[in-house]
C-alpha cells in the first residue's frame, strides 16, 4: 500500500497557527480567487483511504460540510471523540500505533492512505510508513504554529522527484522515501 502526504506549509513550517486556525492559506475562508487546486481533486481520486489526528478531525468538522464524502477515514486518537452519525458509516476511531493500523489496512486490501494532520504525519515518519511526500509552501511566515516535522530519533531521507512553482507563489516539491 503506497502512504503519502498532501499538504500545504508556511516558510517557515507551519500547517497550522497555535490555536489551528487556517487563515494564512488561501482559499481557507472559501473564497478563492482561483480555479486551480493544485491537483488536490486528481490526488483523492487515487486515495482510498484517510487517516487524520483528531486536531484535524475537529477542524474538518468545523467547515460544516464533510470533505470526505465515500472515503473510509480513520481518526487516530488516544481521546474519547463523537462521529456524528451523518459520518458514522465512513468515519471510524482508531488507537493504535501506526505501523499496525497501516498492517491492517493492507490487508482490508486499501491502495493508496493519505495521512493528515501535524502529530500523525509526524508517528507515521517516525515508523519510516510516508513514502511519498507532497508539500506545497505558502509564501508567508507566521512565526509559530504547528510544526510539520517534529524530532525524529534518526535521519530519514527522501529523493526529490520535482518541483512547480505556481504564479501566486506556491510552490509544490514532491518527494519520494529512500528505502
Amino acid at each position: 500500500m503506497k502512504v503519502s502526504v498532501y499538504i500545504a506549509s508556511t516558510l517557515d513550517g507551519f500547517i497550522a497557527r497555535k490555536n489551528g486556525e487556517l487563515d494564512w492559506l488561501p482559499g481557507a475562508d472559501g473564497e478563492t480567487d482561483s480555479a486551480e487546486d493544485f491537483g488536490f481533486h486528481d490526488f483523492m481520486d487515487s486515495v482510498d483511504v484517510m487517516v487524520i489526528g483528531r486536531k484535524t478531525f475537529d477542524m474538518v468538522i468545523s467547515f460544516g460540510e464533510w470533505p470526505y464524502t465515500g472515503k473510509r477515514v480513520i481518526v487516530l486518537t488516544s481521546k474519547q471523540i463523537r462521529i456524528p452519525s451523518k459520518l458514522s458509516s465512513t468515519v471510524e476511531v482508531k488507537s493504535c500505533h501506526p505501523a499496525e493500523l497501516v498492517q491492517e489496512l493492507t490487508e482490508a486490501g486499501h491502495q493508496h492512505l493519505y495521512v493528515d494532520g501535524g502529530k500523525t504525519i509526524q508517528s507515521f515518519l517516525k515508523d519510516r510508513l510516508i513514502q511519498e511526500l507532497t508539500i506545497f509552501r505558502v509564501p508567508v511566515l507566521i512565526g509559530s504554529g504547528t510544526p510539520l516535522f517534529g524530532k525524529l530519533d534518526k535521519d530519514i531521507h527522501f529523493h526529490h522527484v520535482q518541483t512547480t512553482s505556481f504564479e501566486n507563489g506556491f510552490v509544490e516539491s514532491k518527494y519520494e522515501l529512500i528505502p
